[in-house]
Order: C-alpha cells, then sequence, then structure tokens
C-alpha cells in the first residue's frame, strides 16, 4: 500500500492519461465511472481517444452477440498503438475488464499478449495495486475472483466524479436466476444486495454535487434486499420500495429511477411505491422475453405469460400513467410460429412505450447454447422484422399521445441546434426545446408539440422549476 501511495504522490508532477471503452448495458457505464474515481489518486486524467492514454481500460460485456470476438477485434487495432508507443519510451497499459474478462479469463491473455490485465467485475477496487504491479513487472495480473462486499467497500471511499445531473447507483449485483440463454450469473456471480447506509451515503454525495436523477441499477433490480440502516427499528433487511421511499427523502434528489427488473421479483410492496412516491419516475422496465409458456419454461424463466400479464395489470393500477418497457428474445431453440404468435399476441396486450428486442444468439457454456432444436437464422430475421414493426408502432403511438400535454422535463444538456435544450420526460423520452442556457439542471413544464419515434419537441412555458 504504501508504494501505491508514493505512486500517487508522484504523479502529481506528471499526470497520466486514462482512456475507458465501456460496452453494453448500464451497470458497465457505473462500473467504468467508479473505474475512472478509484484510479483519479493516481494521477491519472480522461482521455477522449486510446492514441493519448497511458491506460486504456476495455469496459466489457458479454450479453451481445459476438462479445468476446469484438473485444480481441479492439485489441487488435491497439497493439500498434501500443508498440509504437512503446518506441517513444511511454509504455501503455491495456487492462481488459467485465464480463468478457470474466468468462474468458486467462484465455484473453493467451490470444491477446498485448493486454497487461485481466479484472472481473468484482475486483475493479484492486486496480491501483494491481498497476502497480505492471509498472514493477512483478505481481499476479489476473483476476477474476468474485468478491463483490469486498467491491462496494473499496469503492465506497474514493470521492465520486460527477458529470452532468443525473447519475446511475448499482445497489444490487449477481443473478441466481440461471436463464438458460444468459451468462450473467456465471460472469457477475450471485445475488448480493448492497446495504442501505452505503447507499445512501452514495447518493447524498451525488445531490451535493447538484445530481437531481438517480437510476438505481441491479441485474436483477427488485430481488434488492440489503442490510437495514442501522438503528432501524424493525432491523433485517429492505426491500426495493423501502430503499425508494427512503431515497425519496435526500434533500436536492427529485427523480429515481431503476432498472433492470425479473418478473419473478415483483411484490405489492414495490407496486404500491408507485403509487405512493410521486419522486418514483412513471416508467418501469420488465423484461419478459417470450409470451409462450412453452418458451418461457424452455428459458427457465420461472414465470408464466399470465403471471407477467397480472403484474402488468397491477402496476397499472397502482400508477395508471405508469409507462412500460420490456425485453423481447426471438428464435429461442423450439420456437414454432404458434410460439412466436403468443409472443405477438402478449405484445398487444401489454402495449409498450419501448421495448428492446433481438434475435436469440448462442452463449458458449449456457444450457440454451446446447439444445438441438436451434433456429434457423433466416426464420429469426423475418420474425424479429414483425415484431419490431409491431413495437415501433406501439412506441411511435405512446409519444403521439404526449402532444398536447405539459410534461415536467429534466432539462440535461444544450441541443444539437442554437439555443435549444435536451432533457428527458418522467416516461424517459428525450425531450428537445427552445430555452436559456440557465435552465439547465432544472426540471421544467414543457408543452408537447411533436413527436417522433424516439423523442418529442415541445415549447418551454414556464421558467419555474416543475413538480417532479
Amino acid at each position: 500500500m504504501t508504494d501505491i501511495i508514493r505512486d500517487a504522490d508522484t504523479t502529481t508532477k506528471d499526470r497520466k492519461r486514462l482512456f475507458i471503452k465501456t460496452y453494453g448495458c448500464q451497470m458497465n457505464v457505473y462500473d467504468s465511472e467508479r473505474m475512472r474515481d478509484v484510479l483519479a489518486p493516481l494521477g491519472y486524467e480522461p482521455a477522449d481517444e486510446p492514441d493519448g492514454a497511458d491506460l486504456v481500460i476495455l469496459n466489457t460485456c458479454h450479453i451481445r452477440e459476438k462479445a468476446a470476438e469484438k473485444v480481441y477485434s479492439e485489441l487488435g487495432r491497439l497493439k500498434p498503438l501500443k508498440e509504437e508507443k512503446a518506441t517513444t519510451g511511454k509504455p501503455m497499459t491495456i487492462t481488459v475488464a467485465g464480463c468478457v474478462a470474466q468468462a474468458e479469463g486467462a484465455e484473453i491473455q493467451r490470444r491477446a499478449p498485448v493486454v497487461d490485465l485481466v479484472v472481473g467485475p468484482q475486483t475493479y477496487h484492486k486496480l491501483p495495486e494491481l498497476i502497480a504491479n505492471v509498472h514493477r513487472a512483478r505481481g499476479e495480473a489476473l483476476d477474476t475472483e468474485f468478491e463483490v462486499e469486498e467491491k462496494f467497500d473499496a469503492l465506497a471511499a474514493p470521492e465520486r466524479h460527477v458529470e452532468g445531473f443525473t447519475a446511475f447507483v448499482t445497489v444490487q449485483e449477481g443473478c441466481d436466476k440461471f436463464c438458460t440463454f444468459c451468462v450473467v450469473p456465471y460472469t457477475r456471480g450471485a445475488e448480493w444486495s448492497r446495504p442501505v447506509d452505503q447507499i445512501v451515503a452514495e447518493v447524498r454525495a451525488l445531490a451535493a454535487k447538484g445530481v437531481r436523477e438517480v437510476t438505481l441499477l441491479g441485474q436483477n433490480v427488485n430481488a434488492y434486499h440489503g442490510d437495514a440502516p442501522k438503528g432501524d427499528a424493525t432491523g433485517g433487511v429492505w426491500g426495493l420500495g423501502q430503499l425508494v421511499r427512503h431515497l425519496a427523502k435526500i434533500g436536492g434528489i427529485e427523480r429515481i429511477r431503476f432498472t433492470t427488473s425479473h418478473p419473478k421479483d415483483m411484490n405489492d410492496d414495490l407496486i404500491q411505491a408507485f403509487a405512493d412516491e410521486p419522486k418514483l419516475m412513471p416508467y418501469f422496465h420488465l423484461p419478459v422475453q417470450a409470451g409462450s409458456d412453452k418458451i418461457l419454461k424452455s428459458m427457465n424463466r420461472s414465470h408464466t405469460a399470465a403471471e407477467y400479464l397480472e403484474s402488468i395489470e397491477k402496476l397499472r393500477a397502482a400508477r395508471p400513467d405508469i409507462a412500460i418497457s420490456g425485453d423481447m428474445i426471438v428464435g429461442f431453440p423450439g420456437e414454432t410460429e404458434a410460439d412466436f404468435e403468443a409472443t405477438m399476441e402478449l405484445v398487444r396486450q401489454v402495449n409498450y412505450a419501448s421495448c428492446f428486442s433481438f434475435k436469440y444468439s448462442k452463449r458458449p457454456g449456457t444450457p440454451g447454447a446446447a439444445m438441438f432444436n436451434q433456429i434457423d437464422e433466416g426464420v429469426k430475421s423475418e420474425r424479429l422484422a414483425r415484431l419490431q414493426a409491431l413495437l415501433s408502432e406501439q412506441q411511435i403511438a405512446f409519444n403521439r399521445s404526449m402532444i398536447g400535454k405539459t410534461l415536467p422535463v429534466l432539462l440535461e444538456r444544450e441541443g444539437r441546434f442554437e439555443g435549444q435544450l435536451s432533457g428527458r420526460s418522467p416516461y424517459l423520452q428525450a425531450v428537445h426545446c427552445e430555452g436559456p442556457l440557465e435552465l439547465i439542471g432544472q426540471i421544467a413544464n414543457v408543452e408537447i408539440t411533436g413527436a417522433s419515434q424516439n423523442a418529442l419537441s415541445g415549447r418551454l412555458i414556464t421558467k419555474e422549476i416543475a413538480a417532479a
């Protein structure tokens, strides 16, 4: 530890540059922010491109198709850059982090010797020590062990860097569901929740820096079961609904969101939170993946289509204006045309405000990859096109339903055009309007005058801070 501190002291005279490329989900975005924070005391400042960086981190995701190959392709592009910098006496350290690092492990360093470090999602807090070891040409450069409690204890200490008025906060990690198409249980480990007090401390610090909206993250965020605050009369653990209500009391925080949820972990207290807490935005991302019970069982989803629809019904009863988002997988092994039509019918019944949809792709080591009844790529593409046409129709209709309404919009930044501001509605839609720059960071009322599939446009009708 003393060696690391000495390194941090000397770098104040010679600042180093850090480039992080983030792949995939919002949790990776959060992890990249924390890696930047934990490396700041060693003198690392952000770089916009790898060319000028002393340390390059590829924070990887294993969810999308050919994720690992994309990482190896990027490493191939970095290799000549690293070699060129070495000739000038300015060595570049290359690190592969995240879920591909966890899944591939030593294979990465075997296939790509250009890599100096491989670190799994639960060991980012060790980066200063590991980098110091690399610089001394000693120590272990591969660390993919699951130590999630230690990770959050360590990452709670450094002061977090914040840009803008919204921020992600990881409250839960890991997954115990073992869906047959998914690698997350193997790359992120078992479900684990941070203590309430630790989350509160982080959100309070964010609020002090001007953050107005926080999004709580988890692989199965509604499975949250964190230790109750010290001194809490109930003791035990809190669920996500209790956590949301508690965070809503923090001054400066005007909006709360969370993602991603699992239908199996729905409970009445969380649903009631949408009715009780105005700071909890009326937008709920609840992936279903398929509408056929046969396919859901094959996916090991632990819920039926009817149970999913029942949860949607309860949510809309609690918060009539709630917008529902979801995920769909098309062409899972064994999917017949009748199974696909069941998915289309479920989509019609839910009437999504937005929805992500994908063709099934094999993930090595998952049960789905070994199933014999794989679907032809042409069939998957044709079904996905039909599904996306329906989802696009629903999203456009939802956005158009906003025309004529006045929405409170958190104005986050300048727009692409002069005099334009951009922000987000309570339903997570992008909203553009004209207004003065001093409104950035405020929640203002905007009358919606136009809508496309991906954004709303409107007229600023008040310069007063609107109710969230």
